[in-house]
């Protein structure tokens, strides 16, 4: 039996979750998500490893929508984020739409009815208008192609896939990669671990995490003035536009981040050869900057070795270095990221005439507005190409998406039988917009997940936030071809929001 809607969202994180409200506030209620999981969260569900949080201030990592909501901290861990996606799915009526548990093999758009026919890995059959993918670019973890991985006869796992039943305690512990993940597990790991090795291949520019905990004396005001909460995440996106126009346009400020993070490595680290290992020999922000008050200060201890040699193999009984040394171990943990370049890996879509998306990508993933593709009508993107950002929320961007794409979708319930296929000129000019302004950029100065294999940007954005939003408050029509399942009068070659 087929289930038949106007929207299918794949994915119920925050992407997710984000566009089924916006449908639902435009009285669009004939939408289905389906979410491969048992519950609902994306990256926060995933997750779970020790010290897992967010470095975005709780106030701007929110939705716009949901009212004052009483965060505990100044940048929200794991669980508390979990739980507010799990609230807010429930206070808005998503919860109800999503189908637990159903994974999503395929996708094809029908020129015939001009619909998209889904498929799961379980066998269930979906036919939708608009095929909206909200999974993210950070949703499947990558490994590293080490020769011998697969032979360690100790336990091993990746960060997002933590092994809560592996005891570490005493253990001899490699962790393998130093990103976003790792400082926040290392510090909770280390006095537990008998001893801690840690292999790194590049150094990070790690700032401080001005974090505190929030009390009533910060929560009473915001509940007794709700203007108060919109001034408190109006400064938290002021100063984070900021941070963001500097890794593109205003690139003159960066020393001042510079001189920041090398200030707060000499006061965590008094060893001047660790200070050397720990040192970037890159431009700030090429890489992601990082935020914590204990990653470094964890590199100190007796019981932990940073290692920089590259790995050469990985063997029964540990990890062996280009220096020859065999670094014993009884537990791998990989953080080492995510297959951030396979956007909507491993679905397979095909488009108009049966085009492969991943044929299309080949070069590297790209999108008009980071949303459209040409050639696959009617697939709307939550979170693809060039939306990444490097010092601000997603939140604020997958908010603009959304309403984006509602209204494209309020266009075509309105006018059935017809698809939005955008124009192959219009794409092609927008992303060589979007390319050459990141060739100014600071992402183009090493080698980050930020970019395909070679050298395309492909996940980051190289404006602002709100310069993003004015690009997409409307759905212009003259960027479309309008096709058509059966003979229909044309609609007007105009541009302007959707009704």
């Amino acid at each position: 039996m087929i289930t038949r809607s106007t929207a299918l969202i794949v994915g119920a994180g925050f992407g997710g979750i984000a566009m089924a409200v916006e449908l639902q506030r435009r009285g669009i209620d004939d939408v289905v998500v389906l979410e491969k999981a048992a519950d609902l969260g994306g990256v926060w569900r995933e997750n779970t490893y020790p010290g897992a949080g967010c470095d975005v201030p709780s106030p701007l990592y929110s939705f716009s929508f949901t009212g004052a909501t009483r965060w505990p901290r100044r940048y929200a861990g794991q669980p508390d984020i979990l739980a507010y996606l799990r609230r807010v799915a429930r206070e808005y009526g998503v919860t109800g739409r999503i189908r637990f548990g159903r994974e999503v093999a395929s996708a094809e758009f029908d020129e015939t009815t001009a619909r998209w026919l889904v498929r799961t890995t379980g066998g269930e059959e979906y036919e939708t208008t608009a095929f909206i993918p909200a999974v993210g670019q950070l949703s499947r973890p990558a490994y590293p192609d080490i020769p011998g991985r697969d032979t360690f006869r100790g336990t091993a796992f990746h960060s997002a896939e933590w092994n809560h039943d592996c005891d570490l305690a005493g253990k001899r512990v490699a962790v393998i990669g130093t990103g976003a993940s790792a400082i926040q597990f290392v510090p909770q790991i280390r006095p537990r671990a008998g001893h801690l090795t840690v292999f790194q291949r590049s150094a990070q520019y790690i700032l401080p995490k001005r974090d505190h905990a929030y009390d009533r004396w910060y929560h009473a005001p915001l509940r007794t003035v709700p203007a108060l909460q919109k001034l408190d995440r109006l400064g938290f996106w002021l100063y984070a536009e900021f941070a963001q126009a500097c890794l593109s346009r205003w690139q003159a400020f960066t020393p001042v981040f510079s001189r920041q993070a090398a200030k707060h490595l000499r006061a965590q680290v008094a060893d001047p050869r660790l200070r050397e290992q720990l040192t970037p020999d890159y431009a700030l922000g090429c890489k992601r900057v990082l935020f914590s008050n204990d990653y470094l200060p964890a590199l100190t201890s007796p019981a932990v070795d940073l290692v920089t040699d590259d790995i050469t193999e990985i063997t029964p009984e540990g990890v062996r270095t280009a220096d020859g040394t065999l670094h014993e171990a009884d537990v791998i943990i990989y953080g080492t990221g995510f297959a951030a370049q396979d956007l909507l890996a491993p679905m397979t879509i095909n488009g108009l005439g049966g085009r492969e998306l991943a044929e299309t990508w080949r070069d590297g993933a790209r999108a008009h507005l980071g949303i459209t593709v040409p050639g696959f009508p009617n697939m709307f993107l939550m979170y693809g190409p060039n939306t990444n950002l490097g010092g601000s929320s997603i939140v604020y961007m997958l908010e603009s998406q959304a309403r984006y794409i509602r209204d494209a979708v309020a266009m075509l319930r309105s006018r059935p039988g017809r698809y939005l296929d955008v124009r192959p000129e219009v794409e092609h000019a927008w992303d060589e917009s979007v390319q050459r302004r990141l060739a100014r950029s600071v992402w183009t100065r090493c080698r980050s997940w930020y970019r395909a294999a070679g050298g395309r940007v492909v996940s980051n954005w190289p404006g602002r936030t709100r310069e993003y939003r004015t690009r997409t408050r409307r759905v212009h029509l003259a960027d479309f071809r309008v096709g058509s399942a059966s003979p229909h009068p044309s609609w007007p070659a105009r541009t302007g929001a959707a009704d």
